[in-house]
């Protein structure tokens, strides 16, 4: 009997010291997360829970098909690369994983317009563990637009070839022209909801210790950014004449509120802010919509895209602007990144415990674009049709 009452007491005794161990890592992990500036509870910035806002209302926005639930996204890293690029591909799926991925597994699709090469192939597997899809174009997605002349596009080569950096390149234009139209109807990502545009050759800063695409999802966002430049106007000298002459064929396809004096003025002036889409994380749905498609081919019909130098990054920042609002843009502030031009470093307390990088890179912090986008508001339909039926002042 004695026996049998020793026994009970030890047992009590070994699950009260369990459970004050369990407390005491608790406290720990939570003490430790708060010197980092995050919470134990799932990773958000403790100054910030939005992060984690894993909410289950099932509401759609106007440019997804996904459900605030806790089911696998839809969603992979995208790079438009060739063969040669290998080395800086390789460098850039490094980071990506090391910040993020390893964590998530998402997988990767990498596309080319000539076959990857099988040691192209070999050195990007050996960098993860994720899921990996090689693809070639369709060529009707790749080559001359049929709304233009082969002679006409290398006179514009040959009077740009000085003017801008690129001005003389061809596969450049085609490059924009497919980031522009066509990436998202390639066949390996026909089952994506959203998609992370990666570069070879650029820098991760910063652990990104939660799942943007969830993020993007859970908070009904269009369209995430990290760096928000001005264009060269010289590159884009009738972009939004052009822009301006869809607005007002297309009323229809306008919503009721839009970000458009992000990138016009009240003087319907062309601000040339755009987000950088060298690094994108997009509702594929928005692309995929048919306002941007027909906007997409009017584009496609005045030819900028060679016979100026219309970038994917402008022509994705006007669509945005014209069809998304200010609630369903998002700046990935504490994601630091470089691509060659420009560079992210957080400056935020709760962000740059996590990041090593140049506290010099504070390119975002001084854009003008940047405060442009922080003190901007949407405007109503109506105010949009009246900035597009406005003479274009930058074109004077």
């Amino acid at each position: 009997m004695a026996n049998t009452q020793v026994k009970r007491l030890m047992l009590l005794l070994i699950v009260a010291l369990g459970v004050a161990s369990v407390y005491k890592y608790i406290d720990y992990v939570n003490k430790a997360a708060a010197a980092e500036g995050w919470s134990a509870s799932g990773g958000a910035p403790a100054s910030n829970n939005k992060y984690y806002n894993n909410n289950n209302n099932n509401e759609q926005h106007l440019f997804t098909n996904s459900t605030g639930d806790n089911s696998p996204m839809r969603a992979a890293m995208v790079a438009l690369v060739r063969n040669s690029e290998l080395d800086g591909m390789r460098a850039t799926i490094r980071q990506v994983e090391d910040r993020f991925n390893r964590r998530f597994g998402y997988p990767y699709v990498f596309i080319n317009d000539e076959d990857f090469t099988e040691e192209f192939k070999e050195g990007i597997r050996a960098m993860t563990k994720a899921p990996v899809h090689f693809g070639k174009l369709p060529p009707e997605h790749w080559g001359l637009s049929e709304h233009v002349t082969e002679e006409a596009v290398q006179e514009a080569l040959k009077r740009n070839k000085d003017r801008y950096i690129y001005g003389g390149s061809y596969s450049y234009r085609l490059m924009c022209r497919y980031q522009s139209g066509f990436v998202h109807k390639h066949p390996l990502l026909k089952d994506l909801d959203y998609y992370w545009r990666i570069e070879p050759g650029v820098s991760y800063f910063c652990d990104i210790p939660y799942d943007p695409f969830r993020y993007m999802r859970d908070n009904r966002l269009v369209y995430g950014f990290t760096i928000s430049p001005m264009e060269k106007a010289d590159t884009v000298e009738t972009l939004w004449e052009t822009t301006r002459k869809w607005i007002l064929q297309n009323p229809d396809l306008l919503p009721d509120k839009s970000f458009i004096r992000w990138a016009v003025t009240d003087n319907s002036k062309y601000t040339m802010c755009h987000f950088w889409s060298n690094f994108e994380i997009v509702d594929l749905s928005f692309y995929r919509s048919e306002a941007y498609e027909s906007y997409f081919q009017h584009l496609d019909r005045a030819g900028g895209f060679f016979y100026e130098r219309w970038g994917d990054a402008p022509v994705h920042s006007l669509a945005a602007a014209m069809f998304l609002r200010k609630d369903q843009l998002h700046w990935f502030e504490d994601i630091g990144y470089h691509h060659p031009g420009y560079a992210h470093c957080p400056n935020k307390p709760d962000m740059v415990s996590r990041c090593v990088c140049p506290r010099s890179s504070d390119y975002m912090y001084r854009s003008v674009c940047n405060r442009r986008f922080g003190r901007t508001e949407d405007v109503a339909k109506s105010r949009a049709l009246e900035l597009a039926g406005l003479p274009d002042k930058a074109a004077k």
